[in-house]
């Protein structure tokens, strides 16, 4: 189970090798999203908090990268945050995510990208439940729920 030293550690000496690579072009990535979804991902925009439908949905399924349908996150893994976003406290696997320093706006955070495509899922934070402590806060517009595979 991955931990804040483990993140720490990827977001500043590298990241887990991704199981395969996405890679197109903007005017690619503007054909198969929605506005909404290319400024999210694309363009490392944040909705609005309590806009997604995700976020108090603790359903089983599974989540998936909304830009190239990358498995991320399972939904036993979702807990209700209260912060607007949906949560989750690992990834399905290791090397699903990549993790950024991300010093903009005046804070020290982790951004969270897919590690296939590179697309912008939210941030990771060292204040989740107990169990690893981590919190990945999600916009729900980056992620597809599917079912249990």
């Amino acid at each position: 189970m991955l931990n804040w030293d483990d993140i720490l550690n990827f977001a500043d000496k590298g990241n887990p090798e991704p199981d395969h690579r996405i890679e197109k072009t903007e005017k690619e990535w503007k054909e198969l999203l929605t506005p909404e979804q290319f400024q999210i991902t694309r363009q490392k925009g944040t909705e609005r908090p309590f806009s997604s439908d995700l976020c108090s949905k603790l359903s089983s399924g599974q989540y998936k990268c909304v830009c190239c349908g990358t498995l991320l996150f399972d939904a036993e893994e979702k807990f209700e945050s209260g912060t607007g976003w949906p949560s989750f406290t690992r990834p399905i696997k290791k090397n699903a995510i990549a993790y950024i320093r991300d010093e903009s706006f005046n804070m020290s955070r982790i951004e969270t990208i897919c590690n296939t495509c590179d697309a912008h899922l939210g941030h990771v934070f060292p204040d989740g439940p107990e169990l690893g402590g981590l919190r990945y806060c999600m916009n729900g517009v980056a992620l597809r729920k599917v079912k249990a595979a």
